[in-house]
């Protein structure tokens, strides 16, 4: 199994439209504190950010936000955290957060969450680091796109291997003991013509 020290969190900076993914981030948050996995994520106090960090916060956990000068005020940082790093861009941000992680885990969010997640599986994908990727799916949130991976595979512009590396489930402790489960898969990433 995997020593996962600290999980990275993508999530929305707002709540959604259903109640579930705000309980969902909750769960979470408690969950990574109970077994003594520390939260790194944006840094926000809003939105599913700040119900994953305070659920955290609340049952002891080490939280690390990390957030830019620019959004600090935009985004209400977090006051309550282990430690809250400032940075100046968002490729700075997103390379601390990845630095900082053993782990990566994409709840229901915005643009900003699925590009937080492609690029760290992206990283995943040619090997320039060996951290598992999940997707937290929550009341079938990622389904689309899910099947869109899918046909990504079918289309052959993603090897299967490449595919089954994002680990995806709905229910959180799950996720984060395939998370730990997980082992590094060694596949070129270039597809010929014809290959399957």
């Amino acid at each position: 199994m995997r020593n996962l020290s600290r999980i990275c969190v993508y999530c929305g900076s707002s709540a959604g439209a259903s109640p579930a993914y705000r309980e969902a981030a909750v769960r979470l948050g408690e969950l990574l504190a109970e077994r003594g996995i520390g939260l790194v994520y944006g840094g926000g106090r809003v939105g599913l950010m700040g119900a994953v960090a305070d659920a955290a916060r609340a049952r002891g956990g080490e939280v690390i936000g990390v957030i830019p000068h620019f959004l600090k005020q935009r985004e209400l940082d977090h006051h309550g955290l282990t430690e809250l790093v400032l940075v100046d861009t968002m490729h700075e941000r997103k390379a601390r957060m990845a630095a900082l992680s053993d782990a990566f885990i994409a709840m229901p969010g915005g643009i900003g969450t699925l590009e937080e997640m492609f690029e760290v599986w992206t990283w995943t994908q040619l090997g320039s680091q060996e951290k598992p990727v999940g997707l937290l799916d929550v009341q079938g949130f990622y389904r689309p796109l899910i099947a869109f991976l899918d046909h990504i595979v079918a289309e052959q512009f993603l090897r299967p291997g490449h595919r089954a590396m994002l680990q995806v489930s709905d229910d959180a402790a799950t996720l984060v003991d395939r998370l730990a489960a997980w082992r590094p898969v060694v596949e070129a990433k270039w597809m010929t013509p014809g290959e399957t």
